[in-house]
């Protein structure tokens, strides 16, 4: 049985593989902007969280996600592209929930 979460999961890693399959020349402006977000997130989750924390986020991140890719990169259009650098961020943060264990969530954290 999927948990409910699994698809925003599975989008999380391939914002990571399409971060990681980027033009050489774009690799540099991508990261800053995925790490701003990943700052974000931080700012905005605290300390100790959820999987299923995250994902509810990521539910309500379009509008924030955006405004601070297009903070960080004005110029670049290109490097606001959601599903490279939002789903990438949230694929980064996911290794730090507190119930994640490398490609699971385990039921009693």
């Amino acid at each position: 049985m999927s948990s409910p979460y699994e698809n925003a999961i599975y989008q999380w890693r391939q914002g990571e593989r399409r971060l990681g399959a980027a033009p050489v020349e774009r690799i540099a402006q991508l990261e800053r902007v995925t790490g701003a977000l990943t700052a974000e997130l931080r700012r905005r989750l605290g300390g100790r969280f959820s999987t299923g924390e995250l994902a509810e986020l990521y539910e309500q991140s379009a509008s924030w996600c955006l405004q601070v890719a297009m903070k960080t990169a004005p110029d670049d259009p290109w490097a606001w592209e959601a599903g490279v650098v939002i789903d990438a961020a949230f694929g980064r943060y996911l290794h730090e929930a507190a119930d994640y264990a490398g490609g699971r969530t385990e039921v009693n954290a």
